[in-house]
């Protein structure tokens, strides 16, 4: 999923070990991040960990993708212009898409 952007997975999060970001070489901003992250935290029933990403897109995007199932307000980023995504709720390629829209917005 990220190997076409030559970045490799970075644990910055000491209390977070499997907490993984993505950064572009140049600049070094985040595009993506893989969190596990409980779904009380996401608005969820249950104590139960999900495997999420955070991503940047447009927040007119934003707004129209939280009414979808699978998509909630950011987890652990500015709630305007992040989104958290369930990886287990979203189509490969939609997914893929939104990867290189947060990309593209943070280079």
């Amino acid at each position: 999923m990220f190997t076409r952007y030559n970045v490799q997975p970075e644990y910055t999060f000491k209390k977070f070990p499997t907490y993984a970001v993505f950064k572009h070489l140049r600049n070094k901003k985040w595009f993506a991040i893989i969190t596990d992250t409980s779904k009380e935290k996401l608005g969820l029933d249950g104590p139960e960990k999900i495997d999420i990403i955070g991503l940047k897109l447009n927040p007119e995007l934003i707004t129209l993708l939280q009414g979808k199932e699978g998509y909630f307000p950011a987890y652990h980023m500015n709630k305007e212009h992040w989104i958290s995504i369930s990886l287990a709720d979203v189509y490969q390629e939609e997914l893929e898409q939104w990867i290189e829209e947060s990309y593209l917005l943070t280079r």
